[in-house]
């Protein structure tokens, strides 16, 4: 009797709580989507985007629940020339996302001012369709 108790108590534990966790996986390698293209390695990431690049200074890993978050930075580009010396447009900001299978849905937000930047769907081992701008900026044209 009680042998069978133990093995129904057993059994319905493992059903509530699911398969064990499985490890963090990495997201290293390209990605891609629209107005975004990304490189992942073990020791961080570099995004590049229309108008904008970014860094994260780790790596992108998913938990358990294929979710991330890290910080990095997300600086401001513009069209024309770039004045010597002058400061990037750089704001601290949280890359932050869930990935399922090949897909990855990422959300870029400045911690600085609390700006969302952008939602990017990107693809494994995809060339994104990145359109660098190229016109001067309002400030910087005659």
């Amino acid at each position: 009797m009680w042998r069978c108790a133990a093995v129904l108590l057993a059994v319905s534990a493992s059903v509530a709580c699911g398969s064990p966790a499985s490890p963090s996986t990495p997201l290293s390698g390209v990605w891609g989507g629209d107005h975004i293209s990304l490189t992942a390695t073990g020791a961080g990431s570099h995004a590049e985007f229309d108008c904008a690049h970014g860094d994260t200074p780790s790596p992108l890993v998913a938990d358990v629940h294929n979710g991330f978050a890290v910080i990095g930075t997300f600086v401001r580009e513009h069209g024309g020339p770039i004045q010597v010396g002058a400061a990037p447009d750089s704001h601290p900001a949280m890359y932050s996302g869930s990935v399922n299978a090949n897909t990855m849905v990422m959300t870029i937000q400045l911690t600085d001012t609390q700006e969302v930047i952008g939602t990017f769907t990107l693809l494994r081992d995809t060339a994104g369709r990145v359109v660098k701008c190229l016109l001067p900026s309002k400030e910087t044209r005659p």
